[in-house]
């Protein structure tokens, strides 16, 4: 069911947005991306918990109207068990928001992601440490890219 604190968020897509999610059991790391100028940034991460912090989701979505929806899901060997998760995730966010959702094969996108922040740690253009949260919304960032560049 929709909540009313996001009604509308499907009317909007005419906007050039589009939230990109890294789903895991205890984090959902999420980006943000525009579509018409291709480039993706890490928005936050949110904790899981037991359920989807679907109020949490509600505020992102009514602040960003975004467009399109995109979800890494693991395509790889031993993915099984979280890929099945992110089916259902991917289903429950097209039921509540009633927005196009994709899917891109996120396998590797969070070891990636670590890579990426390490470099910059190195090059000290990061300067604190890299928290398991920095990671999955780079990983999030790093499916919207993905999926721009398939489009």
């Amino acid at each position: 069911m929709r909540s009313s604190w996001v009604a509308g968020v499907g009317e909007t897509n005419d906007r050039n947005i589009l939230l990109a999610f890294d789903f895991g059991l205890r984090r959902l790391g999420v980006a943000t991306a525009n579509l018409a100028t291709r480039t993706a940034t890490p928005l936050t991460t949110l904790d899981v918990g037991r359920d989807i912090p679907w109020a949490n989701l509600d505020r992102v979505l009514a602040e960003w109207r975004p467009a399109q929806l995109v979800v890494g899901l693991p395509e790889g060997e031993g993915g099984e068990r979280i890929a099945a998760r992110v089916r259902e995730f991917v289903a429950a966010l097209h039921e509540r928001y009633r927005l196009p959702v994709a899917t891109v094969d996120e396998t590797l996108t969070s070891v990636e992601a670590e890579a990426e922040l390490k470099a910059g740690r190195r090059s000290g253009f990061l300067r604190r440490r890299i928290g398991r949260g920095r990671t999955d919304r780079v990983a999030a960032c790093l499916i919207a890219e993905q999926w721009l560049s398939g489009q």
